[in-house]
Order: structure tokens, then C-alpha cells, then sequence
């Protein structure tokens, strides 16, 4: 459909009185199935787009696999198995950085450079333990990486944020939590008796940035909490309480066992604490917010979690998964809101999807009944996309019985609307996802962890039958629009 045909439509479309947030198409494009890669082991976590050359950074546990985004196709194995495993990968410029952990996970680990045109390895920087996240800013000049530190049972190290120039390729700074620091908001984790006390009970997660790039925001996600980085400081100036989910209010019912014979939604005595993992930010009237995905998360340790006929809860609420540390006798503590959330920087809520996700995922069949105990559908990453002035937000829901992608317009983020669910038939537990855009069409890659496979969508509007009807005598000159399956040139 050239310029002018695009044109004249939404012209008879607006004279029509006719919405123009048409329906929209969600078709797979291509799966690639890690195993045809020939490396025992490998998977699919994180995925990043490259413009430049047209392809799929996929990052697994054996190191990266290189796709052609047109194809699908294998184009290239980035073995990093022997510096570790590989958590994470961002591109900006030609230039792709991957996180990877040290053997030993509370060591250092290192951010792998590499030319995405030559697929080359360019250089390395070390960083704090566990990189499990890293992004560029808006402009590139700075890589974040968090360093999570998580704990063993024997070395809880420090999580941090390095801060990379990416002209030097240097550590100009590793963001911590001691010092001088702002707490805000309410219900912030943290664990008594733990040697060094809050400095290191944070584990940031997951970075994004306000549009300037002044500012990033960090996931802690154990934490229940949310730190900001003032990047002209290169300092970590306010940890930020995210609050708890009421279970007991309408609109926040779950299911909160695995074993009562059925899968039915209902309010229950408990609360639930955010504790998002993956997370996205934009724009709207001027002003930042963050998409969060609450996934929900004890830290590694077992002694963290325990049934709530722990605390005296019986019957259908026995099962429930909660918090030791934080629940007590008829205050119960769940892991995760089994939602997503929009917050402002501050981190007031602006929308959350209440038990919409798990209600979606009851209504199309995709529930799993075995999570109802813990954690429902686990809302687990979140990417952005537009398309026709529209921001979609689209949620990668972790535990059901088949890889689901919640669809939500959150172009205005107080009335944020359900879309669709894709089901991607033949894969499992959506990790990561990214969108981009090539030749005018939107696209969504997912990458699945448990069926090692990824996968591309493209998305695309679809006017209605009857707006076709009301606007065939006004644009009888127009040549029809051939509907074909939308490819991306290679």
C-alpha cells in the first residue's frame, strides 16, 4: 500500500467517524529451534535486534546465536562457555555487549564486546558478580549493567550497577547501596541478620532509562523495591518501596492453591508483593513510566519461603507460597502480583492489570493449575512497540501451558487495555522479548527458555469488514490493497 493509499484512508476513515485503533493481526513470521544449532545445552533467554545487519542476538546458556531476522536462520554461534555464562545482550551502534558470569557466581564477571557486522570479539570489562542484565542509554555513551550478586550459601556478595563508557570501554563507575540514599514508598525486603545488613540485600535485576538519559531505574526485585541512578553523579540516590497487592480487594482475586481439584479466581486473605523482573519505559504527555512485570521472587534460599500453614492459614489458602521473613499469623505475604503494573519514576502506581493476565489465560485454556500456588501465570518481560500512534505493551507470561504474550495498548497509561493473547503453539515460558520495526512493519521476537526456541511475530492493523464497506464507494479509485503474509527483506 504506497504513501497516498495510506493517506486517503485515514482521511475517509476520520470522515467516517471510524476509530482508527483498528484491530490488529499478530502472525508468526519463523521459529528457530536452539538444538538445530548443534551446541548441547543451549537455550533461549534474551533476544536483541541489530538494524544494522538485520539480525537476532540470542543469548542462552552456551553463549549467543546469531539469526538472519528475515530467515530465521542460523548465521553465527558465539561459544562463551568458557568465560561463563552468558545472562544477557544489548546492541547499540554495531556493537553488541554481553553479560557474563564468572564460573563461580559470586566472582567478577565480564561484558563481552563484539562487532555486530564481523561478528568479531572486540574487547571485554570486568564488572561486579552475576551481570544478569545490562542496556545502553538513549544515546549510547553509557552501557548499565546489574550486577546482582546473588547470594550462595556460603558468599553473599554486593549487588551494584556498573556504569560503562562506551568511547573508553572502561568502568567509570560501580553504583552501590551504601552511602547516602533516600528510602521512599513502603514494604521494602530486607533480611535481619545478614552480615552487612541492607547494603547487601539489594540484587538489582533489570535497568531502563528515562527518555533524556539522565536518569535509570533498577529492578531489585527480591527486594521489592526500585533504585534510581542519577548518571551525572553516577550514584545510586533513592531505593524506592513498591508496595504490596491486597488479594482481598475485587479485581485482585487468585487462585491460591494447586490441589483443591480446580482452577477458579477468588479474593483471599494475603497480599502480594510486586517484585517485578522485567520492565520497559516511554513516554507519554511528556512524562516517564515504566511498564513492570511482576513476576514476583525469593532469594536463593530456601529458608526464604514456606506455606502459609506455616502461619496458620488453612484450607484452599494453606498451599500459598509465601514469605517467611515477612508473614505472620493471619498476615500473609505472597511472592509476585501475577500482574503488570505502570508506574511513574517515583513509583506511584498509574494502572495495574489486577487478575486480568490469569483470567485471560483461564478463559483461552493456558493456565497452568500446578502454579496457582505460587505465582499464577508469572508475568517474567516486557517489551514496547507502536504502531499507528498506538503503544503496545506486551507481556511475556512465563507458566502456562503454552508460550503467552499478553497484548495491552498503554498508550494512554492510566486506562491501559487488554488487546490479545499470542499463543505460540510449540513453545514454552517466554523469557525475553524485543520489538523493532523494518520496513514499516512491527515486529516481536520472543525468545523461549524451556523449548529453546525464539520466535518472530510480526503485528499489523487490520481494518474491520464493515469499515472496508463504508469506504468502498470513497475510495473506488483507489487499487484495492493485495493482503499478503508480511515478510522482512534480508
Amino acid at each position: 500500500m504506497n504513501r497516498f493509499t495510506r493517506t486517503a484512508i485515514a482521511s475517509a476513515l476520520l470522515a467516517a467517524g471510524v476509530s482508527q485503533a483498528a484491530p490488529l493481526s499478530f502472525d508468526r513470521v519463523w521459529t528457530y529451534d536452539h538444538a538445530l544449532t548443534g551446541v548441547a545445552g543451549q537455550t533461549s533467554e534474551i533476544v536483541s535486534f541489530d538494524a544494522l545487519t538485520n539480525s537476532l542476538w540470542v543469548v542462552g546458556l552456551k553463549g549467543v546465536d546469531v539469526l538472519d531476522a528475515g530467515s530465521g536462520s542460523l548465521l553465527q554461534h558465539i561459544d562463551t562457555a568458557a568465560f561463563g555464562e552468558a545472562n544477557s545482550v544489548a546492541i547499540f551502534g554495531g556493537t553488541a555487549a554481553v553479560a557474563v558470569a564468572a564460573a563461580t557466581k559470586t566472582d567478577p564477571g565480564t561484558v563481552r564486546f563484539y562487532d555486530t557486522a564481523t561478528r568479531g570479539f572486540t574487547g571485554s570489562v570486568g564488572v561486579g558478580a552475576l551481570p544478569d542484565m545490562l542496556a545502553f542509554s538513549p544515546d549510547g555513551s553509557r552501557l548499565l549493567v546489574a550486577n546482582e550478586g546473588e547470594t550462595t550459601a556460603l558468599v553473599d556478595p554486593r549487588g551494584s550497577v556498573s556504569i560503562i563508557d562506551t568511547a573508553s570501554r572502561t568502568e567509570v563507575a560501580r553504583a552501590g547501596f551504601a552511602g547516602s540514599i533516600t528510602f521512599n514508598g513502603s514494604h521494602i525486603r530486607t533480611f535481619d541478620g545478614i552480615k552487612g545488613g541492607t547494603t547487601m540485600d539489594f540484587e538489582p535485576e533489570y535497568i531502563v532509562f528515562d527518555a533524556t538519559g539522565s536518569k535509570a531505574y533498577v529492578a531489585l526485585q527480591e527486594a521489592n523495591a526500585m533504585a534510581t541512578v542519577d548518571l551525572a553523579s553516577n550514584r545510586i540516590t533513592t531505593v524506592t518501596g513498591l508496595g504490596v497487592k491486597d488479594f482481598r480487594l475485587a479485581g485482585n482475586e487468585i487462585d491460591p492453591s494447586d490441589r483443591d481439584g480446580k482452577v477458579e479466581l477468588r479474593n483471599v486473605d494475603a497480599y502480594g508483593f510486586y517484585q517485578p523482573d522485567g520492565m520497559a519505559s516511554y513516554s507519554a504527555g511528556g512524562q516517564t513510566f515504566i511498564v513492570m512485570a511482576n513476576e514476583g521472587d525469593s532469594r536463593a534460599d530456601e529458608q526464604d519461603e514456606a506455606r502459609a500453614s506455616s502461619f496458620g492459614a488453612t484450607g484452599e489458602l494453606a498451599r500459598l507460597t509465601v514469605s517467611t521473613a515477612d508473614s505472620a499469623p493471619g498476615e500473609l505475604y505472597a511472592f509476585g502480583a501475577r500482574s503488570f503494573s505502570i508506574r511513574d519514576t517515583d513509583g506511584n502506581i498509574v494502572f495495574d492489570s489486577g487478575s486480568q493476565l490469569d483470567a485471560k489465560a483461564i478463559e483461552l485454556g493456558l493456565y497452568d493449575d500446578g502454579r496457582s500456588d505460587n505465582k499464577g501465570v508469572e508475568p517474567e518481560g516486557v517489551a514496547l512497540g507502536s504502531i499507528g500512534g498506538r503503544t503496545l505493551a506486551f507481556i511475556g507470561l512465563e507458566r502456562t501451558t503454552t508460550s503467552a504474550i499478553a497484548v495491552y495498548d498503554v498508550t494512554d497509561p492510566a486506562n491501559a487495555s487488554f488487546v490479545d493473547m499470542i499463543v505460540g503453539a510449540g513453545d514454552l515460558s517466554p523469557e525475553g522479548l524485543t520489538t523493532f520495526t523494518a520496513g514499516g512493519v512491527l515486529y516481536l521476537a520472543v525468545a523461549n527458555e524451556v523449548s529453546g526456541t525464539t520466535s518472530l511475530f510480526s503485528v499489523t492493523a487490520v481494518p474491520e469488514p464493515g469499515t472496508w464497506a463504508m469506504l468502498a464507494g470513497g475510495l473506488g479509485v483507489i487499487g484495492w490493497p493485495r493482503r499478503r503474509r508480511t515478510a522482512i527483506q534480508g
